[in-house]
């Protein structure tokens, strides 16, 4: 079962949450009781490609009377046979000693697509089971979009409406959402910035009353099946690196803007999973300035050369501080409270030092040190890494030696340079023809618009209420 963030009341199956974006009491969806993996686990799986360790792991959140083990398989199987590297997630060195796990090789070019493509496969699962229509709504600052569009486009009981804030994302990931013509698939750019979108995105999903006429779910990284799926690129980063009797630890970078792949961290370190996590932001620091301080305030978001980490309101923490306060309901509900009110926040000693003992550095990379990062690795390796991999690199450059290990270490490389042509050039690099990028550029384009001084949330439910009538 899994159960809400914020109270102890909600018990969901596993086709309801995966159908739920923000459950009536306001919290995010977590599981009531968290597998555990031995050490012999590890040890048995140390050899498997990502699919068959997605398949040992993934069982494990998901009852059999709800899903098949024949039938969850199969389904995994499918999911991952559309990524163009044949091991799902290959591995690059650095000439630093440091590894770059590619997380980029599905069919938006960024590393959602490896959850969503599962996601995709989950929701027409259950809903040829169940013969209705469902309405998933997301809100991107950049590869969640084209990656839900890529999970769902074609299929005739799943509508998807997406929406993104204008001038906030590069032209290529804009440009792989607009171009998505299917008829189930509607786009929206908007006049203002990603938090502003979550916010009346999260109003909708509240009203229960609403949400359930209209069969709403998510596949924001709000969406429990995402977190889940995330989980088994910690244990494949891990299974890569580690010494051949899994008896040491591996450190991650994770390029971090909502927090939903640092909570996916979180969770298969308390499985039992030996990884040392670290944070990787960019100038908008709220994440970074929280677990050095303890204070959590919002400012103004700023526009960087890595989009899909300007956030400042990261949505999943309060998911994080479900999970390493053992599940504590009534202080998450408490804290989510004071800081929807009043938009800043101290956190508990008690609470900071938990959060310390699971993720044990962060570090903010402004523009100028992305700028280097590309141009470091594009002069000593010959390869070019995408802004929020900088990021991550920034992290592990300026940790004192003692503290990270080359071979040792991973960062997670979130998304494809062939969408971030800007921030290549801004570091004064010439950005090489991609031939997708060329081909996507001759795409037709179609794309709504929540325009400066309209309801944003009104348009919103107008569309969910237009599809919900289609014959």
């Amino acid at each position: 079962a899994v159960v809400s963030t914020q109270s102890t009341g909600t018990s969901l199956t596993f086709q309801q949450a995966l159908f739920t974006g923000f459950t009536s009491d306001g919290g995010l969806v977590m599981p009531e009781q968290i597998p555990h993996i031995s050490h012999s686990d590890l040890v048995q799986w140390k050899h498997l490609s990502y699919t068959e360790l997605a398949k040992q792991i993934v069982p494990r959140f998901i009852d059999e009377c709800e899903i098949p083990a024949a039938d969850l398989a199969a389904l995994i199987d499918d999911s991952f046979s559309k990524f163009t590297h044949p091991e799902v997630l290959p591995v690059k060195v650095l000439d630093t000693g440091v590894r770059i796990l590619e997380m980029f090789h599905g069919r938006s070019w960024s590393f959602k697509d490896v959850a969503l493509s599962c996601v995709g496969r989950l929701l027409e699962h259950f809903v040829a089971q169940e013969n209705k229509r469902v309405t998933l709504v997301v809100s991107t600052t950049g590869d969640t979009g084209s990656a839900a569009i890529e999970s769902v486009r074609g299929l005739s009981s799943v509508h998807l409406i997406t929406m993104f804030p204008e001038g906030m994302v590069s032209g290529v990931q804009e440009k792989l959402m607009t171009s998505a013509l299917d008829p189930n698939v509607h786009v929206y750019r908007v006049q203002g910035t990603g938090d502003d979108i979550d916010k009346f995105m999260k109003r909708v999903f509240v009203d229960a009353e609403f949400a359930k006429t209209h069969n709403l779910g998510s596949v924001n990284s709000i969406n429990w099946a995402r977190i889940m799926l995330q989980v088994v690129h910690y244990f494949y980063s891990y299974l890569q690196f580690c010494d051949p009797e899994c008896g040491d630890q591996v450190d991650v970078i994770i390029p971090t803007g909502g927090c939903g792949n640092l909570t996916a961290g979180i969770l298969a370190r308390m499985m039992g999973l030996p990884v040392r996590l670290r944070c990787a932001v960019n100038a908008n620091d709220v994440v970074h300035r929280m677990l050095q301080s303890g204070e959590m305030s919002v400012s103004e978001c700023l526009l960087t050369i890595a989009p899909a980490m300007d956030i400042q309101v990261p949505y999943n923490m309060e998911r994080i501080w479900y999970l390493v306060t053992n599940m504590n309901t009534t202080l998450v509900s408490d804290l989510m409270k004071q800081f929807e009110q009043a938009h800043t926040l101290t956190l508990p000693p008690t609470l900071l030092s938990q959060l310390s003992s699971h993720i044990l550095s962060s570090l903010s990379a402004t523009d100028e040190d992305i700028r280097k990062c590309i141009r470091k690795v594009w002069q000593e390796d010959n390869y070019l890494i995408c802004p929020h991999t900088a990021t991550g690199l920034h992290l592990f450059l300026e940790q004192p030696s003692t503290n990270l290990h080359p071979s040792k270490t991973v960062i997670l490389a979130t998304a494809s340079v062939m969408k971030f042509e800007e921030a290549v050039v801004s570091a004064g690099l010439s950005f090489p023809e991609f031939r997708e990028v060329v081909e996507l550029e001759g795409r037709e384009t179609r794309c709504g618009l929540m325009a400066k001084g309209q309801d944003w949330e009104q348009v919103l439910r107008d569309k969910i209420c237009e599809i919900s009538n289609l014959a």
